[in-house]
């Protein structure tokens, strides 16, 4: 069956911790010329970050009730518990939506969702438009597809359960593999020679027919992305996985839980903390909204690895608790109450 006009295309876009899925997605919603648009986020961790960033947008054509938030657990491991219903619920959305975004979380193989469109009951209403992997660039140029390759060389050599020599890389092996195209992310982080390196990195992993498209900021034409009408779900077979053939995955390498930290007064001061955890710990990924004293906006916090950004996104609600809380996502054996002393100061 190939993509026909009675079924909605579904994009996913898939890539590895902080490479850039939110801010991308985010200018696709906010130049969606006119096409009523839906999204399901995946996070991992307990706390919807990206999801509430996306919500915090404003859109019409991308209302807060179209944004579905599956939080706490990898969608290529929930496909039949968290995605399916998911599904239902926008397609009986009115107005009909035109297009629906699959943002999953960074450590989720995206074959798995994929083969998922294959179902019956999912088949006859839905189909995959593409795959899009999102890959930080400046990561890849200097050889790694993590920010901290040396904390996670010691967990590798410390812990002997490990499956795989790397699984780090693994992940970022299989979704580049199954990826219809590839957004190069944070061109502006990257002289001509960084960005020839993480091109060839990227291009021992794929085929001749995936494109390469360099982004800055997340800015890429929805044109590029949208309406490709691949059917992916019907060339899963070409789309190979260190994982075929094997039964589940796990995410057992990797530990995330939630710091409630105080309302600070010093923004920047609280960036080099979450940089201090970053370099000191086997921290990945930091993520998170804050509450400054005296001030009427909510700060959001995002962090790879010792890289740290933060801005105000939106104003506080009545609605909202006031709890400033970040999300800490790593390799396993993290040092909680260490990290937790960082960042709470």
């Amino acid at each position: 069956m190939t993509a026909t006009a009675t079924r909605v295309p579904c994009t996913v876009v898939t890539g590895f911790l902080g490479a850039g899925k939110t801010t991308l997605i985010r200018h696709l919603l906010e130049n969606a010329r006119g096409k009523r648009l839906a999204l399901i986020v995946n996070e991992f961790g307990d706390i919807g970050v990206d999801g509430e960033i996306l919500k915090g947008c404003g859109i019409d054509t991308c209302p807060e009730e179209n944004i579905v938030e599956l939080a706490n657990g990898c969608i290529c491991c929930t496909v039949a518990d968290d995605f399916v219903p998911a599904l239902d619920q926008i397609l009986s959305r009115t107005p009909k939506v035109d297009h629906i975004l699959i943002e999953t979380s960074g450590l989720a193989l995206p074959k798995p969702l994929v083969q998922a469109f294959q179902w019956p009951t999912v088949k006859s209403r839905v189909t995959v438009d593409g795959v899009i992997a999102v890959v930080d660039g400046p990561a890849l140029a200097a050889g790694r597809v993590a920010s901290d390759m040396e904390a996670l060389a010691a967990q590798r050599a410390n812990d002997g359960s490990l499956d795989h020599d790397d699984p780090v890389e693994e992940v970022f092996e299989d979704q580049v593999a199954c990826a219809d195209l590839i957004i190069l992310s944070k061109g502006d982080l990257m002289d001509a020679d960084g960005s020839a390196r993480a091109n060839a990195i990227i291009n021992e992993h794929i085929t001749h027919a995936v494109k390469i498209v360099p982004s800055v900021h997340g800015k890429v034409d929805p044109s590029v992305l949208l309406g490709l009408g691949l059917a992916a779900e019907d060339d899963i077979e070409n789309r190979k996985s260190h994982h075929d053939g094997m039964g589940d995955h796990e995410h057992d390498d990797f530990d995330t839980f939630i710091v409630d930290v105080p309302s600070v007064s010093d923004p920047e001061d609280l960036a080099r903390r979450v940089a201090t955890a970053a370099e000191k710990e086997n921290v990945l990924r930091v993520k998170g909204f804050v509450e400054v004293s005296g001030k009427p906006m909510r700060l959001l916090v995002q962090a790879v690895g010792p890289r740290v950004n933060h801005y105000y996104d939106r104003a506080w609600t009545p609605g909202d608790q006031r709890r400033s809380q970040l999300v800490v996502i790593g390799l396993k054996g993290l040092d909680r109450p260490a990290i937790e002393r960082i960042l709470v100061g």
